[in-house]
Order: C-alpha cells, then sequence, then structure tokens
C-alpha cells in the first residue's frame, strides 16, 4: 500500500517528474496548482486528482489534505524575469504558501513535508563547490532579484523551528534541465535563441559566470534517495558537480545544433552570481550516482525542444 502526497506546484517542470516517479510505485497523489504558467495537463493517471488551487488560498488547502501522509511543497514563482518584474508576487506566493501549508499540517496532523528550497540561498558563496552549511544572506535587499531567493530563505526558517513535523527534509535543486521545461529558463532560452539566429547570438556580459547543471532523471534518482533515506531536519543539494561557463555552455549547444553562429556580448544584468556549484556529498553519502553528464542531457534536451520548436510535437 503507498502512501498519499499533496504535491503544490505539480505541474510545473519538477512536480511533474516527481508526480510519475511517485505514481510508478504505487502511491496516490494529490497535486494542487493554480497553472500559472498555463500550461496544458498531460497528466492522467488513477491514482491522480489534479486541483486548480492557489497557495495562498489556506481554505482550499485544507479542503483537499485530508488523510495526507506527505507533503511536497515546490509551488514558488520562478523565472528571473519574474524576480525582476514582479518581486511583490513572487514574496507573497512564498510567504503566504509557507505559512499556510504549516497550519494545513498542524490542522490536519500531517507529520512529512519536503521543501523544494533553491540554490538561489547560496548567491555568492564563499567557496565553491557549496555545501549546506555556508552562511546563508541576501546581499541587496533594495534589488527585486533577491525576491525569490527571500521566500526560500524564510520558508526554511520557519519550517526548521516548527515543532509539528516527525520528518521534515529540505532540497536545494541546482539548475534541474531537461525536455519540456518551458522557455524561461537558461537552456531552453539559448536553444530557441540558436534556432531563431542565422548569424550571432547575444548572452549577457561576457559569459564568464559558471554554473552546474543536472538532467531531470538524476534529479529524480536523488529525491527519491533523499525521500527513502533522508533525515529529519536536514538539508540536501541536488545537483552536479559539473561547472561550465556560460559562454562555454551556449558554444557546446551551438555545437549540438550544427549551425555557424557568433556570440555578441550584451549588457549584464546587476545581480548575476558569478560562480555556483553544489557540494554534493551529503547526497552521494545516500547512494546518489548521476548517469547523464552534460553532453547527454544536453542532447536529448536539444532534441525535444528542436521538435517541439518545429511544431512536431
Amino acid at each position: 500500500m503507498g502512501k498519499k502526497y499533496l504535491i503544490t506546484g505539480g505541474l510545473g517542470f519538477i512536480g511533474k517528474a516527481i508526480t510519475l516517479s511517485l505514481l510508478s510505485k504505487n502511491n496516490t497523489v494529490i497535486i494542487a496548482d493554480n497553472n500559472f504558467r498555463k500550461k496544458k495537463n498531460d497528466l492522467k493517471h488513477k491514482n491522480l486528482y489534479v486541483h486548480k488551487i492557489d497557495v495562498r488560498k489556506k481554505n482550499q488547502l485544507i479542503k483537499i489534505s485530508k488523510d495526507i501522509d506527505s507533503v511536497i511543497h515546490l509551488a514558488f514563482i520562478n523565472g528571473t524575469n519574474y524576480f525582476y518584474e514582479k518581486p511583490e508576487l513572487v514574496l507573497e506566493v512564498g510567504i503566504k504558501g509557507i505559512i499556510n501549508l504549516i497550519e494545513v499540517c498542524k490542522e490536519n496532523f500531517i507529520k512529512e513535508f519536503f521543501l523544494a528550497s533553491s540554490s538561489e540561498v547560496y548567491q555568492n558563496a564563499p567557496y565553491i563547490p557549496t555545501n549546506e552549511k555556508v552562511p546563508l544572506s541576501i546581499p541587496d535587499p533594495h534589488n527585486p532579484r533577491y525576491s525569490y531567493a527571500a521566500g526560500k530563505l524564510i520558508s526554511e526558517i520557519m519550517l526548521l523551528n516548527s515543532s509539528i513535523f516527525e520528518r521534515l527534509l529540505i532540497f536545494r535543486p541546482h539548475n534541474i534541465y531537461g525536455p519540456n521545461m518551458g522557455y524561461n529558463h537558461v537552456i531552453p532560452e539559448i536553444i530557441l535563441k540558436i534556432f531563431k539566429s542565422n548569424q550571432k547570438i547575444n548572452i549577457q556580459g561576457k559569459g564568464l559566470n559558471s554554473r552546474s547543471f543536472c538532467y531531470i532523471d538524476d534529479f529524480v534518482s536523488a529525491f527519491n534517495l533523499i525521500l527513502k533515506k533522508g533525515k529529519h531536519k536536514n538539508i540536501y543539494n541536488i545537483g552536479t558537480q559539473e561547472e561550465i561557463r556560460i559562454r562555454d555552455l551556449v558554444k557546446r549547444i551551438i555545437s549540438i545544433s550544427e549551425k555557424k553562429l557568433h556570440i555578441q556580448n550584451t549588457k549584464e544584468i546587476l545581480g548575476n552570481v558569478k560562480r555556483r556549484c553544489p557540494d554534493i556529498l551529503k547526497l552521494k553519502k545516500l547512494g546518489f550516482k548521476p548517469k547523464n553528464n552534460l553532453n547527454i542531457g544536453l542532447a536529448k534536451t536539444f532534441e525535444w525542444y528542436s521538435k517541439d520548436i518545429k511544431g512536431e510535437l
């Protein structure tokens, strides 16, 4: 007999992947998602129930949370453009959402909770690779860029100081990517630019900032290990340590496309982090071994997006 999970934001890229994994193991999944991005729901399963609910609406959350064994909280407004353009909304969803969910768990006696935090909480970390113990801060409260990170930090602190959970775990994903993740993320954005251009592709600054990327299938494997073996009130990075400069990432995707494009530098947005790469030793101790290196993951992702852009899907 499986468990009954409530997944907020379950129609998003990561949410769908977790949902499909849980359903394959005979669990029941209740999704609460207001479909902010207006994405088509193509998830169908006898043990899946999808409700169009905003996490800011506590009464609606209470109604669908009866007999829930565990909550996986993913619902947040992600995408750098939203951080700059709608910081109030980003913070409102983040803070009201976590307050409501803690109260819902208390009222409905839900004792297990998994929070999707973010690599954004690290900002310009003092050392790379960065482990889960590095001090966290908001570099500039006037910069709306940090609205998302602030919401994640507040969520972590509220949960870690709550006494109602018997099992609470926080995971910090680092640049998860793969097919069908939308177009508001760096890799799909690059792929789209490549398809639209015949001469050049613009990048922010000189593209010297570096990131590490984790393919979606490896993320799911990591999450399942945390689900099964993670310890109460522990925090786990999820990602890989295959770090690459954005300029080199663009070159690699251009190579996959077999097009000949010139890279054009443009003005860099204030607040961009220079380097981000997680220390995943804690995750490895649970048994994590990524199977898709960047070349493999990019090839799979490019193939899917090339079909989507051409209207073949």
